[in-house]
């Protein structure tokens, strides 16, 4: 097919006037000029945003952990009501939750998704008798909503340093290594039969897996795929950096850097409590942190040091994580608000090539996401593939504003979602903001969110 855009945002910037030529997801020709029987996008142009860290069942309880109890709420007291509502999910109902976030996620800008994917065991913590069968649901809503899949099976061996026993809220999380290691193999069986799906492997984090297993499941990973995404847990909250300052006597990412080789296929989810050492380690590695603003300010986990990172050449990704939030304007907002508040300063996320805070905070973390997830994906340029948003620049919030300004404008101005259509893999997946399967997916969904509270 070929597409013409009267404004587009290219790898090498803006660019107007230009015919794109699709071929089998690809993008296979950049002309100037419109080319007779283009169809005509409808706006503005842009490339789709990654979205590097979901756990898709936790979107039907989004919501329901705001109420206040005794004592201090925090990410542990979240945990426990996330483990009694995991007490009744099949895989049905996974297949139902995934197939409604996915929906959402495209609505909203995501074009691929990287799903962090520990749900692994029955409600009694028994194996399925096809070890993939959770998995299966997550490939199964991926492919009806049409969104780019990264399925990153977790490790899950403890329930915290020292090779503490799981708890039984920890049942259907947890495997041997070499159940682990099969399942990733099935993993990368079903993944040859799915359109714009690729695997990778997730240790959960430095509290669930010890140096074995970890040694064990990336040199697996790696076996079957030298390139293959590796992404963790890490730092998240303090407790956590005392507890592994107490087992291992280093803090976690310094351990994780002296004890993996971190490479530019390792993406490090959180990392919010990381000294200089730690940060600089990050950045020499390659590795990439994948920031989740809106869930950590939900989980009150602190602040990831984005200003002091980007200026040394950082590369990051977002992610919607819990989904408290499924909206990446909404998380790159938070991702530069947060600096402002610490810093009390205004317009920190910048580089000395684009001064534009979000035409830089989109394009890298498109970027990071891209490579957090070994996806041909990220940037509008020759071979890559054809993800893209049109954006409804006649909205008041955007009308007029020009090339930088105009992202500026949607991420820190607009309240209104100004995704008009989305395009993943060569595909059309949204039409004027609605996705074939809106409402099916909705009444699904609701009649599922009805069922588990009752």
């Amino acid at each position: 097919m070929k597409l013409f855009v009267k404004k587009i945002l290219l790898a090498d910037g803006w660019a107007s006037n230009q015919t794109l030529t699709i071929e089998q997801g690809l993008i296979t020709e950049i002309a100037a000029g419109e080319s007779a029987g283009a169809e005509q996008a409808k706006g503005v142009v842009i490339p789709g945003m990654v979205n590097c860290h979901s756990h898709a069942f936790q979107r039907a309880f989004a919501g329901f952990s705001e109420q206040g109890g005794e004592g201090q709420d925090s990410f542990w007291t979240w945990r426990k009501i996330m483990y009694k509502f995991l007490q009744q999910l099949t895989a049905q109902d996974a297949q139902v939750i995934a197939t409604q976030l996915y929906i959402e996620m495209l609505k909203m800008g995501y074009t691929r998704v990287a799903e962090f994917h520990y749900l692994h065991h029955d409600i009694d913590g028994n194996n399925y008798p096809e070890l993939a069968t959770m998995a299966k649901a997550i490939f199964n809503a991926a492919t009806a909503s049409g969104i780019g899949l990264t399925l990153l099976p977790v490790l899950y061996r403890f329930s915290g340093f020292g090779a503490q026993q799981a708890t039984d809220g920890q049942k259907r999380f947890i495997n041997s290594v070499t159940q682990f290691n099969q399942l990733v193999s099935d993993c990368f069986a079903l993944a040859n039969l799915q359109p714009n799906c690729n695997i990778g492997i997730a240790p959960h984090s430095l509290r669930a897996v010890d140096k074995s297993s970890l040694q064990a499941a990336v040199a697996h990973v790696r076996a079957l795929d030298s390139k293959a995404p590796i992404h963790i847990h890490i730092a998240e909250q303090q407790k956590e950096v005392q507890d592994c300052l107490a087992h291992y006597g280093q803090r976690p990412v310094q351990w994780l850097l002296d004890n993996a080789e971190l490479d530019q296929h390792w993406c490090l989810i959180h990392a919010t409590h990381i000294d200089e050492s730690e940060r600089q380690g990050i950045i020499a590695s390659q590795a990439i942190a994948g920031i989740c603003p809106t869930t950590e300010a939900n989980l009150g986990d602190g602040v990831f040091p984005s200003d002091e990172f980007l200026r040394e050449n950082g590369t990051f990704a977002i992610g919607s994580d819990s989904h408290i939030s499924v909206n990446p304007i909404e998380e790159l907002r938070w991702l530069e608000y947060a600096q402002r508040l610490v810093k009390q300063q205004r317009a920190l996320l910048t580089s000395n090539e684009q001064k534009s805070v979000g035409l830089n905070l989109w394009q890298q973390a498109a970027i990071g996401g891209a490579q957090s997830t070994n996806s041909n994906t990220g940037t509008l340029a020759l071979g890559k593939q054809a993800d893209l948003l049109v954006l409804d620049d006649s909205q008041l919030r955007l009308y007029a504003h020009s090339d930088d300004h105009l992202l500026d404008s949607m991420i820190f101005a607009s309240r209104e979602n100004p995704v008009l259509d989305v395009m993943v893999n060569g595909n059309w997946v949204i039409r004027d903001g609605e996705h074939s399967l809106t409402k099916s997916s909705a009444a699904s969904f609701a009649e599922l969110l009805a069922k588990l509270s009752a």
